[in-house]
């Protein structure tokens, strides 16, 4: 928990804002990891990143819903897309966030302690990276190239 605090303020520090996603992230450590120390029972903090990882989608999609790209603001620096590619790769990270909770519940509740720390250690940080380095030719693809008709929205 504390290591979860230093980041956000060093992150604080460095870019003189909180930016949402850790904060979330932060706010969820120090509830589920206070719960699991209270309550002295690790159920709470396995719990954690199934939470972690379902609002992470659902925001995603809710931001669809009412036409917000939310993950545009967080990869706007680094990516100009148009608008649907901005619209798929926020589904793609919406469904990728919801399949590591599912994965992160079919863990916990049916395998040992041990299993789960290997899964959120060895498991989750590979998995992400591989999914991440898996749309690079898909952003390559919807990256605009000057051409205004790009960033048209999509029709309904």
């Amino acid at each position: 928990m504390a290591a979860v605090v230093a980041a956000l303020a060093a992150g604080f520090a460095f870019e003189r804002r909180i930016l949402p996603m850790p904060l979330v992230t932060c706010l969820l450590v120090i509830l589920f990891g206070g719960l699991t120390l209270y309550l002295k029972n690790d159920t709470f903090i396995k719990m954690k990143p199934t939470v972690l990882y379902a609002s992470f989608g659902l925001v995603l999609i809710g931001g669809l819903a009412f036409n917000r790209l939310f993950i545009k603001y967080v990869l706007a620096e680094a990516f100009d897309l148009s608008e649907r590619g901005w619209r798929a790769l926020t589904w793609r990270w919406a469904i990728f966030f919801l399949i590591l909770a599912a994965l992160n519940e079919v863990v916990w509740r049916h395998y040992s302690t041990g299993t789960w720390v290997w899964f959120k250690v060895a498991g989750v940080l590979p998995l992400t990276l591989l999914f991440a380095f898996a749309q690079v030719p898909f952003v390559i693809r919807h990256q605009l190239d000057g051409d205004p008709s790009d960033n048209q929205p999509m029709p309904r």
